[in-house]
């Protein structure tokens, strides 16, 4: 098993440019959580892989354009629900 990305921030991706490659034998996308509410999707994000930190992106709020192995944003809308696929980036 590989090194486990340190906590985010800072961003860290090591020679990493896609999900699968950061996902050290974890999951790395979340397709299953569009439609469910923010803090249950980001809960079960972090019993799914602990070597994430994941941010609640709300309507008007941007994220990073960088990549990052250590970072999930849930993406939602007014309601609080995920409107994107959650994925390692």
């Amino acid at each position: 098993m590989s090194t486990p990305w340190p906590h985010y921030p800072p961003c860290a991706s090591g020679f990493c440019t896609d999900p699968a490659c950061c996902s050290h034998e974890h999951k790395f996308s979340w397709p299953e959580l569009v439609g469910m509410n923010g803090e249950v999707a980001k809960s079960q994000i972090e019993k799914d892989n602990p070597e994430v930190s994941v941010s609640i992106l709300t309507p008007g709020r941007g994220g990073f354009a960088d990549f990052c192995c250590n970072r999930v944003y849930v993406v939602v809308d007014s309601n609080g629900n995920v409107i994107k696929t959650p994925t390692i980036g």
